[in-house]
């Protein structure tokens, strides 16, 4: 019986009569136990709560490596009082030091988080921009650090999905799971806009299908296929070669508004993503589609290897006399050939066979030394190969870590000669430098007209933020592990921070040649995420492996796909 008095209720009932009984019996109880006896009980017991604890604090999905880098602040001076806790699986399971090997399920690929002071400086660099991208352009493609604006180039996102693979790399979990939480609520291609074929498949297809291969979160292979099949229209030329441009909405795709041709690099710098779409679907569409492409380049009549920088998508032929080079709009023509036969474990030998004819081209048309010191370089041809022309891309230089990497793989050891030279040429570009950062172009002195080798030219004195050098800089540390392209790094690292840093972000500069000018351009494009920060952090690694170059092959927008079907 309950009885109420005064908003006072008193529970007599049997049931609680008993229930007290039994409360007293144990107290009782307790209260014969020996103090050892208590001991050991507490002891049970504060076991049992700080493990349910510790198993609540990780999160189910999102990125699995848990790290603390100085959220209090931005001041690069703290690098050295940021917090880093040992690495976990999925699972939750420390496999810091243990020597017991916990295998991720569903075949989730962990990485262990920082291990260096200068990856942690890295990290506090991503956080920087990743703070201003999130403030003033969260689901922009790009922020504009200084007007704390954006800028729209096809309006899907590109900084957030571009960089989500190198926060799951970095282990930044909460900057991760936004990114996520962003991509399933609001990323949608149903977008009645032109975009670019090339730069949606290496930023948005390659960054989804990266990360998916990582994670295996089915969410990112959802996105990635629909983007695949608003990008197929773009095969339906006559010649098979496809055309630049397609509306996401109408899947209606033509020719650039510029121009009747493609970019060569471009139609041939989408195959290691559509193959590897075709592989986690079953459906063999899209690796046919870009197959064809590429049998149809290798059947073109070249100079050596070497490709002409436009070609016409309804005849599909080269357009007479366009210039050869290994920088803007040819430089990943040459990369694709000797990825695609990495990530087809060696199946397509017309590829390799064509990537180790233009090599060949390469060093007999392109290469010369400068004067007076002979630094050797890659310069351009002129009106169908007729004219040389000194200068050189800051892009070429992805050039010493491709062929580093085809010599790794059983070429000839006279690429790996090459490479080596490339590379003091290229760092050779950031060292004269009184900012520390390499021009977009330089153009080089060979028949001794001056006095210094190389030179740059006011309309070309821009940087970037640009990744290419790191990124062979990365791959010879990999390959080698020869510690000084570390420092390299680092001395182009303390570039970015000195000269590119700003409140809300980093910004492009227009001029490297004068420290007290710099004049910001206002722009900081996804590639510095995707790139830049995710090599320089992987360069960082006391592990040169943490991402194996005989395990994964890198898209020319840096996201990693795994080589060979099985692996997929």
């Amino acid at each position: 019986m309950v009885w109420l008095y005064d908003h006072v209720a008193v529970d007599v009932s049997q049931e609680n009569l008993l229930e007290r009984r039994k409360c007293i019996n144990v107290k009782r109880q307790w209260k014969r136990l020996s103090k050892c006896q208590k001991s050991c009980l507490y002891t049970v017991i504060t076991i049992a709560i700080l493990t349910v604890f510790y198993y609540k604090s990780f999160d189910s999905g999102g990125a699995v490596i848990t790290v603390d880098v100085d959220k209090g602040g931005d001041d690069p001076d703290n690098v050295g009082n940021q917090v880093l806790e040992e690495p976990n699986d999925v699972n939750g399971n420390n496999n810091g030091n243990s020597n017991q090997v916990v295998e991720p399920p569903n075949n989730v690929i962990a990485f262990p988080g920082p291990s260096t002071a200068k990856q942690k400086a890295v990290i506090k660099a991503f956080r920087h921009a990743w703070k201003g991208y999130r403030q003033f352009a969260w689901g922009h493609d790009h922020l504009k650090p200084i007007s704390e604006g954006y800028n729209d180039w096809f309006g899907l996102g590109l900084s957030i999905v571009d960089s989500l693979d190198t926060m799951y790399i970095m282990g930044l979990k909460e900057e991760y799971a936004e990114a996520r939480d962003w991509v399933d609520k609001h990323l949608t291609f149903d977008v009645n806009r032109d975009v670019n074929l090339f730069e949606v498949t290496i930023r948005i297809l390659g960054g989804l299908l990266s990360v998916y291969h990582f994670t295996k979160d089915d969410l990112y292979l959802k996105k990635a296929t629909d983007l695949g099949d608003r990008l197929m229209p773009c095969f339906e030329s006559d010649s098979g070669v496809p055309y630049s441009d397609v509306n996401l909405f109408t899947h209606k795709a033509h020719a650039p508004k510029w121009s009747p041709d493609s970019s060569t690099s471009e139609v041939t710098t989408i195959q290691l993503e559509f193959r590897y779409l075709s592989w986690v679907t079953g459906d063999p569409k899209y690796e046919t589609a870009v197959l064809k492409v590429s049998r149809l380049i290798h059947a073109l009549e070249k100079k050596d290897g070497l490709v002409p920088i436009f070609i016409n998508a309804n005849t599909g032929q080269f357009r007479s006399y366009a210039t050869v080079t290994l920088g803007a709009r040819g430089d990943s023509y040459y990369e694709y050939l000797l990825k695609q036969w990495i990530q087809t474990e060696k199946s397509l030998d017309y590829l390799v066979n064509d990537y180790v004819e233009a090599v060949d081209g390469i060093r007999k048309h392109l290469v010369r030394k400068t004067v007076p010191n002979g630094f050797v370089f890659v310069g351009e041809l002129l009106g169908g190969g007729k004219d040389f022309k000194p200068k050189m891309d800051h892009l070429t230089c992805y050039l010493p870590g491709t062929l580093a990497l085809g010599a790794h793989n059983g070429l000839s050891r006279a690429h790996a000669d090459l490479a080596d030279d490339l590379m003091t040429t290229c760092y050779q570009t950031y060292a004269q430098q009184p900012t520390f950062l390499a021009p977009e172009i330089t153009y080089f002195n060979i028949q001794g007209e001056t006095s210094n080798d190389m030179y740059v030219k006011a309309n070309d004195a821009h940087n970037l933020l640009r990744p290419e050098f790191i990124e062979s800089l990365w791959v010879m540390y990999q390959l080698t592990g020869n510690a000084t392209y570390q420092d390299w790094g680092w001395q182009i690292f303390q570039g970015f921070e000195n000269y590119t840093r700003v409140l809300n972000g980093y910004t492009s500069i227009g001029n490297v040649r004068n420290p007290a000018n710099v004049r910001p351009k206002d722009m900081m494009e996804s590639f510095f995420l995707s790139e830049t920060l995710k090599y320089l952090y992987l360069l960082f690694s006391d592990d040169p492996k943490l991402l194996d170059l005989d395990k994964f092959v890198l898209n020319t927008e840096a996201h990693p796909l795994p080589i060979g079907r099985n692996r997929a």
